[in-house]
């Protein structure tokens, strides 16, 4: 990527089906500065295909509105648990086929790496990221839902891979 000050907007996403987080970033060369975060939170009571289009639909309110360069996505987590493991990876589905339709490019990040690019070690625990979040990105408080701050900290990870091809 060239060193521009047009601003490359990454959105990050965490993806779960009860929760997906997702962050949105502005990076330049000089400056990266948080635009938007949260999460979607389909009701706990709807059936689980209808909570998949609310995430999907969420997503793709987000992609629409944000018009992101990059999405940066988790990585799935393999679990002990079989349906956990098919949940979240639909879960993840819906985020990429929304990026995808866009022909948004996505980057899968494992969660030691986007921890690494925050804190310094993979293996940082949850609040030592979101404290790392809002040092970085000076925010007045911690980003809230955790799920918030993971998906800052997969944007953020990917801001530091464009930084790296900048000075390939």
């Amino acid at each position: 990527m060239q060193q521009s000050q047009e601003p490359h907007i990454i959105m990050g996403i965490d993806p779960g089906s009860c929760i997906t987080g997702y962050g949105i970033l502005s990076y330049t060369s000089r400056d990266v500065k948080a635009l938007d975060f949260g999460c979607i939170r389909p009701p706990a009571k709807a059936a689980i295909a209808e909570r998949y289009r609310i995430l999907f639909e969420g997503i793709e309110s987000l992609l629409d509105r944000y018009r992101p360069h990059a999405v940066s996505i988790e990585t799935q987590f393999v679990y002990k648990n079989a349906q956990s493991a098919l949940k979240l990876g639909m879960a993840k589905g819906m985020a990429m086929l929304a990026a995808a339709r866009r022909e948004i490019p996505i980057y899968e990040y494992a969660p030691k790496k986007a921890k690494l690019a925050v804190v310094g070690h993979g293996s940082a625990s949850k609040e030592q990221v979101q404290k790392m979040i809002q040092l970085l990105l000076k925010l007045p408080n911690l980003p809230q839902p955790e799920d918030a701050a993971d998906a800052l900290a997969l944007a953020l990870c990917h801001s530091h891979s464009l930084t790296n091809r900048a000075f390939l």
